[in-house]
C-alpha cells in the first residue's frame, strides 16, 4: 500500500489548471508578506515571478480572445 505519485501529480496538475489564478494571487500575497517582513525585494520578486511562470495559463474561452 504505497503512494501513487502519478495519481498525486495528475491531481496537482488538475488543480493548477483549475485554480491557477487563485494560486498566482496567493503567491503574490505571500511575496508581499515576505518583502514586508524580511526585505530583499528584488530576490522575492524573482522567486514570485518564477513560481508564477510554473503555473499554467488558463485556456482562453471564446469571449477572451483578442
Amino acid at each position: 500500500m504505497g503512494i501513487d505519485f502519478n495519481e498525486l501529480k495528475n491531481k496537482a496538475e488538475g488543480l493548477l489548471e483549475q485554480h491557477g489564478d487563485k494560486i498566482e494571487d496567493g503567491v503574490e500575497k505571500a511575496g508581499e508578506f515576505v518583502k514586508g517582513k524580511f526585505g530583499h525585494e528584488q530576490q522575492v520578486d524573482q522567486v514570485v515571478d518564477k513560481l508564477q511562470d510554473l503555473i499554467p495559463d488558463k485556456p482562453q474561452t471564446h469571449g477572451d480572445q483578442a
